[in-house]
């Protein structure tokens, strides 16, 4: 049965920042987010194109994972869209099918002044291996917790 959980997350940061550091997250979520990432590694393609494939490797703290091996199916600069499938990992155990995409706009709509900061859509779409996998609410927490994170970040630096 598919399932999609969506979240709507509010930043200060400029759409354009925001969406530089989401692409960059290879090198940059391990050394920000050290008590999440371990390492975030490119496997297959350039690291940011559509057919890229990247593994993900968590620390002790995150609940279910300890990694993750994700292929990218979208990744449009000018829309700053990017969609991507989790192939590998704990997740396949729990969801058959798990797609992440999000999209960054800014705040106020394509006309609006940069500074006004960003919103940033996120939508994970899942179909659970059987009834008794729980709905995947931690992920979404931590995502919301991610952009939080990563807009304070952003202010500072």
């Amino acid at each position: 049965m598919a399932s999609k959980v969506e979240l709507v997350v509010e930043v200060k940061s400029p759409a354009d920042k925001l969406w530089t550091a989401l692409r960059d997250s290879t090198e940059l979520f391990p050394k920000i987010f050290p008590e999440q990432y371990k390492s975030i590694e490119t496997v297959e393609g350039d690291g940011k194109s559509a057919g890229t494939v990247r593994l993900l490797k968590y620390t002790e703290g995150v609940p279910m994972v300890t990694f993750a091996k994700e292929k990218v199916e979208v990744a449009d600069d000018e829309k700053k869209v990017v969609s991507y499938s989790v192939v590998d990992g704990e997740l396949v155990s729990f969801y058959k099918n798990f797609r992440v995409t999000l999209q960054v706009t800014p705040k106020g709509g394509a006309a609006a002044p940069a500074a006004d900061g960003a919103v940033v859509s996120w939508t994970m779409d899942f179909d659970k291996t059987s009834e008794e996998v729980p709905d995947p609410d931690v992920i979404k927490e931590t995502a919301a917790k991610t952009f939080h994170d990563l807009d304070d970040y952003l202010l500072k630096n």
